[in-house]
């Protein structure tokens, strides 16, 4: 599995470029060697090569075109948010992001990246993440196609006398399905726990979570017993959109049959597509390695519903794919894709997919849902496709080269 889905290879022409020689644009060509249409395609180039073609460079004052002129939504991610910059380099910055759909048999794309008189407009965010400390220390998230939440240490706790409060304790991971492409979760929230399970328009939370792993959260396996943690502990926002989400979730140590775990999760949420990508690294002292369990809620429809749920395994693509016919709420599907995955196993509430981790080493994976009511996904056919489309597109990553020159006149 390669570390990250772009491959960057940088040209002469910029390395060469100086502050004194500054080029008045930063040129980005793409290129990919898949047929299929690559949708929502997020493209990453460190800031440090922004700032080595355009000097001074500030975020406020930045456009990102296509090569039709049309200015691109983009964000800057800050990775050293009390970072002192007197030399005017972008200290803070980490990596410009901005994102790319690519038409089927569309093999390359080049986009420019130039300094503005007039302020950027700041884009509609199509991802957010954020800590919900008005329910209970849930965290939630969510892109312009699905949303979801996991649960905080104030749910797990036990209710003080005469209080009465939902209690569940569990790692495991929730759907929020939406119909809608505008953020839901703030309203949802404000509507209330009566409202959201109900589908008022704007879509519902109708997944079961209970014990289970939910939708993609993991576990130590050793053979017979699955051994998981609780509630999150701690939670950090590293980006907030608007094109792309990375936080990490922190689970204390717990007992794994007699070895002590840690976990922190690094999720990566894009705009644009069903699923999330997951960087889970384990801590753990004693053996060589250990086998880790990503799960699916083997019943995760709601109650009245007569679920029909139908289980694909696919073990060239390390894929565990669900999908749910319901009574009166549609249809929806769930997968996991843990490329490298060494097997297949089932406990009484989870489908599991295996693979074995080193302490300290990120075991990455992707974990998604659709919905039928949502109209992009309607059939488990369709299901399975988006599945192999994300395939292709993980083992083909796009393929980045950077120059600098001077700017050319706007279409």
């Amino acid at each position: 599995m390669k570390p990250t889905m772009l491959f960057l290879a940088v040209s002469s022409a910029l390395c060469t470029a100086s502050a004194a020689q500054a080029a008045e644009q930063l040129r980005i060509d793409a290129s990919h060697d898949l047929a299929i249409a690559r949708a929502s395609e997020t493209i990453s180039v460190p800031w440090t090569e922004v700032n080595r073609a355009l000097p001074g460079a500030l975020i406020q004052h930045l456009a990102v075109r296509d090569r039709a002129g049309r200015v691109l939504a983009h964000q800057v991610t800050n990775v050293l948010p009390q970072a002192k910059d007197p030399r005017n380099i972008g200290a803070a910055y980490g990596e410009l992001i901005f994102q790319y759909s690519f038409a089927a048999g569309e093999k390359s794309a080049s986009f420019t990246v130039e300094k503005t008189e007039s302020l950027a407009p700041v884009f509609q965010a199509a991802v957010t993440a954020r800590y919900v400390q008005e329910r209970l220390d849930d965290f939630a998230w969510e892109n312009d196609l699905v949303a979801h939440r996991t649960y905080g240490r104030a749910l797990a706790a036990p209710a003080p006398p005469g209080v009465t409060k939902e209690v569940l304790v569990t790692s495991g991971l929730d759907i929020w399905f939406k119909r809608v492409s505008y953020p839901v979760v703030d309203r949802w929230y404000n509507k209330g726990h009566d409202h959201y399970h109900k589908d008022e328009g704007e879509g519902m939370d109708m997944y079961n979570v209970g014990q289970s792993r939910g939708c993609g959260g993991s576990g130590v396996w050793d053979g017979k017993r699955l051994y998981t943690s609780v509630n999150y502990a701690s939670w950090k926002v590293l980006a907030n959109g608007p094109v792309r989400a990375i936080f990490e979730l922190s689970y204390d140590s717990w007992d794994a049959g007699g070895v002590a775990v840690s976990e922190v999760k690094r999720f990566t949420v894009d705009a644009g597509h069903q699923f999330d990508r997951v960087d889970s690294t384990f801590t753990f002292a004693g053996p060589a390695a250990l086998t880790v369990a990503i799960g699916l809620n083997k019943n995760p429809a709601g109650k009245g519903q007569q679920p029909q749920i139908a289980i694909t395994r696919d073990p060239a693509r390390g894929a565990l794919m669900q999908w749910v016919e319901q009574a009166g709420n549609g249809a929806f599907g769930t997968a996991i894709m843990l490329p490298g995955a060494s097997a297949y196993a089932q406990d009484g509430l989870n489908e599991l997919v295996l693979a074995s981790v080193a302490s300290g080493q990120p075991l990455r994976y992707y974990v998604g849902a659709a919905w039928s009511k949502a109209g992009r996904v309607a059939t488990s056919q369709q299901w399975n496709a988006e599945i192999a489309t994300l395939a292709a597109r993980v083992a083909n990553p796009l393929r980045l080269s950077l120059s600098a020159g001077a700017a050319t006149d706007k279409p």
